[in-house]
């Protein structure tokens, strides 16, 4: 039997390959970089994103600059609706309650926190940072479970773009981004994993998805290898 580093090499020609990015038929996927996650004060400030976000500003910049469609999707919760996301995988999205037996106790992941609940403001809230704040048309995908095509128009908006590959960016790397990954796998998407786009709490379980990504799913590339080959730098566009 192969080991798996014998697959992923044996793999790598062809993927780069069937994967390399046609400018008229690519969009990036920004993946829940939003103010629950992003910012200091939040609950479940993620440090290592701010390590991405000046990468993923800059292919935002320059897809919106090459004509490439950018689309954002962003994790929400919401009281009336009672997933297993929240209760009991997810119970940093439930709501404190004033009052309750859990107002006043400490915050964060595996704690009730309240984090990207609907109508949460501040640094609680859903919304996208505002250093990558979408631009007016540029679609913005709200989603209750892990996977962003699950339940949302994700799949409608990019087939009516005549999308066949996709470069994927965000957060966290082993919730989100892995799952979304993966239902693009099925749907029959070309994925890029920008690696200095991607992050989570735990540096292991990110070089994890990533070696599940390149046997399997996706290519790797660096922010700068992804806008260079859309340059035509690596080739000409199929």
């Amino acid at each position: 039997m192969l080991s798996h580093d014998d697959i992923a090499a044996r793999n790598s020609a062809r993927v780069m390959e069937t994967h390399r990015m046609d400018p008229k038929r690519t969009a990036l996927l920004v993946i829940d970089m939003q103010r629950g996650f992003m910012d200091p004060a939040a609950s479940l400030y993620v440090p290592t994103s701010k390590d991405i976000l000046g990468p993923v500003k800059g292919l935002v910049e320059y897809c919106r600059g090459a004509g490439i469609p950018v689309i954002f999707t962003e994790f929400i919760a919401s009281p009336d609706m009672p997933t297993l996301r929240k209760d009991p995988f997810g119970p940093e999205h439930l709501t404190v309650e004033p009052g309750s037996a859990e107002a006043g106790r400490p915050t964060g992941w595996g704690l009730p926190s309240g984090s990207c609940v609907l109508g949460a403001e501040g640094a609680e809230s859903h919304d996208t940072v505002e250093e990558l704040k979408p631009l007016p048309g540029e679609p913005v995908i709200r989603a209750y479970t892990l996977d962003k095509f699950y339940g949302t128009p994700l799949d409608l908006a990019l087939r009516s773009r005549d999308i066949r590959f996709l470069m994927v960016t965000g957060l966290l790397a082993d919730l989100c981004v892995l799952s979304t990954v993966f239902s693009a796998n099925a749907r029959e998407y070309r994925v890029t994993a920008i690696t200095d786009g991607i992050t989570t709490l735990w540096p292991d379980i990110l070089k994890a998805v990533y070696d599940i990504f390149r046997r399997k799913l996706a290519r790797l590339f660096t922010a700068a290898e992804a806008e260079a080959e859309l340059k035509g730098a690596h080739g000409t566009s199929r």
